[in-house]
């Protein structure tokens, strides 16, 4: 039934928009229909319904306007004799055995009126869905992505009808995925929409629409749309259906490491950055795990190979690779983010350069006070920590005491869920500050 609520949104959208008042069945014959099916390629492929249920010798690309016209008062049929499933509403239970197929979905025991206008409105909402990586689609019920995934349903049947290009067809949720995001990026132009569209991708069994990442979809709806939060229903169609429910995802939340990048290392250098950073945060785990979660926030974020770190499995180790730069950055900004305190960004960089200067002032002891800065650095608790300091603290002179006891109070101070975050962001810049004072003299 979701598919048919969106639907509806969209319609009563349209309508006031246009100053029309089409019914969700005249809508369909008039825009949807045309756009979507009656040409040689498909915008989109609804298994099962009398669109893509051929008589013998027929093929899609070879239809006549006649053959198609007629696919289309099968449709009509169907709906004003009351058939109500997957063929004719989207996202609905199999004819065969209703919930307990694998192919049904939105099903629900509640006894439910289906009327022949909500059928049709189904299949509006199933060409709202919002394909991402992952092979999961979302669902949004809002204006400003309705206006735009709308506008680039034109533009996808403009690709499909010029043999020049020879895009797929049956693709829609990819395409308005990779649309939506498009349209919402920082390079997207009004006067020129295809400007810079860069969703077709190129592979050696020729053009794809691959989808985009949940978090592209979701950081161009963050910058653009005026809401903190807005609510996704998140589904997965094929030869299994699944059903992951409605999603808040905290908008504003989402966007807060994206800020700190360009507050931290400048407007330009995340420009520059965007494209691999945006496929490091959310990537430790899958969009379905993601979604497990409950809800989608600054957590859903944490880029890959982090909690490595942060376990002390594996150190940070720099080279003069660009890549290396980008990822120091994304772990430093996602941190930052989850502490929600840019003031950490000063503070670990003031105890990294204390762990530097310690070591650098051991002589032909650097050894032994490496290993005690390591204790403090790999810790797994704030006790642990905090006892580690102890054979430092012996060591230090007193001009540098201050600063090292204002530390371990820092430390004991912190609650105990951001003690692991703040470690790890210590870690990080003391990876940062020994490499830039490698070849300098340091004395304690």
């Amino acid at each position: 039934m979701i598919t048919a609520t969106i639907g509806r949104s969209f319609l009563d959208h349209y309508n006031q928009k246009h100053g029309s008042n089409l019914s969700a069945k005249e809508f369909f014959e008039q825009v949807f229909f045309k756009l979507f099916f009656e040409h040689p390629k498909y915008m989109y492929w609804v298994t099962n319904s009398p669109f893509v249920q051929m008589k013998k010798g027929q093929k899609v690309q070879n239809l006549t306007i006649e053959e198609r016209a007629e696919k289309l008062e099968d449709l009509h049929q169907k709906i004003s004799d009351n058939v109500i499933d997957a063929s004719t509403f989207i996202g609905f239970s199999a004819s065969e055995s209703k919930e307990f197929a694998t192919t049904s979905g939105q099903v629900t025991d509640m006894r439910i009126e289906t009327s022949p206008e909500s059928v049709y409105l189904s299949c509006l909402g199933g060409g709202l869905g919002i394909g991402v990586g992952g092979g999961q689609v979302i669902l949004f019920d809002h204006p400003v992505i309705f206006d735009i995934i709308f506008q680039g349903w034109q533009f996808y049947r403009d690709y499909l009808n010029d043999p020049a290009y020879d895009v797929p067809g049956n693709k829609i949720s990819s395409w308005n995925g990779q649309w939506l995001v498009h349209v919402l990026g920082e390079s997207y132009r009004d006067f020129d929409a295809l400007q810079n569209f860069d969703g077709l991708e190129n592979t050696k069994d020729g053009i794809e629409i691959p989808p985009p990442s949940w978090l592209a979809v979701a950081l161009g709806i963050a910058r653009k749309v005026p809401f903190g939060s807005m609510i996704g229903y998140i589904y997965k169609h094929g030869q299994t259906n699944s059903t992951y429910g409605f999603i808040p995802f905290n908008l504003k939340a989402i966007k807060r490491p994206s800020e700190l990048y360009k507050q931290l290392f400048g407007e330009e250098t995340y420009k520059g950055d965007a494209k691999t950073i945006e496929k490091l945060y959310g990537s430790a785990v899958s969009f379905q795990r993601i979604c497990q979660m409950g809800a989608i926030g600054v957590t859903a974020l944490e880029p890959k190979g982090l909690k490595e770190i942060m376990r002390g499995d594996k150190s940070f180790k720099f080279d003069n690779k660009p890549e290396t730069q980008i990822t120091f950055n994304t772990y430093i900004t996602w941190i930052l983010a989850m502490l929600n305190n840019n003031d950490f960004w000063e503070i670990a960089g003031s105890a990294a350069e204390l762990f530097v200067s310690y070591e650098a002032g051991a002589g032909k002891l650097k050894a032994d006070r490496g290993n005690q800065i390591e204790k403090i650095k790999t810790a797994m608790s704030k006790r642990a920590c905090l006892d580690a300091f102890v054979p430092v603290l012996e060591k230090v002179d007193e001009a540098r005491m201050e600063n090292w006891v204002a530390l371990t109070k820092l430390i004991h101070q912190l609650p105990s869920d951001m003690f692991g975050y703040f470690m790890t962001l210590v870690k990080l810049r003391h990876a940062e500050k020994s490499r830039t004072n490698s070849n300098e003299t340091i004395t304690q």
